[in-house]
């Protein structure tokens, strides 16, 4: 199985920038989908951005031209989102999603990191 574990989150003021970073153990797997979406306090969870094996990304419109999601080409293990000009409404625990295929079988999977908080401070 897939493990994700995410870091990079924590306290910033608004205007401040932070960068998440997503990677998955504990199995080789061909990646196809990575993406972060986020869960506020009494919301739903919500895409924030993400990209697929096929180079397409898409974003949340609240989010476009100040976040960034890139992947590792090299290794496909890991996910990045690059956070500018943070914002209070952009407080939400975040979370790193990846599906894909486990190798060598080929069976595919699906799964969540544990969430990671960010809180941005007016």
């Amino acid at each position: 199985q897939v493990r994700l574990v995410e870091s990079g989150g924590g306290l910033v003021q608004a205007g401040g920038s932070l960068r998440l970073s997503c990677v998955g153990t504990g199995a080789r797997f061909l990646a196809n989908d990575m993406g972060w979406y986020r869960q506020a306090p009494g919301s739903q969870r919500e895409l924030v951005a993400r990209t697929t094996s096929g180079g397409v990304t898409e974003y949340a419109d609240s989010v476009k031209g100040r976040f960034t999601i890139s992947r590792d080409i090299t290794e496909n293990r890991m996910v990045y989102l690059q956070m500018n000009s943070l914002q209070p409404e952009d407080t939400a625990v975040y979370f790193c999603h990846v599906d894909g295929q486990l190798l060598p079988e080929t069976r595919t999977f699906d799964s969540w990191g544990q969430g990671i908080q960010v809180t941005v401070s007016s």
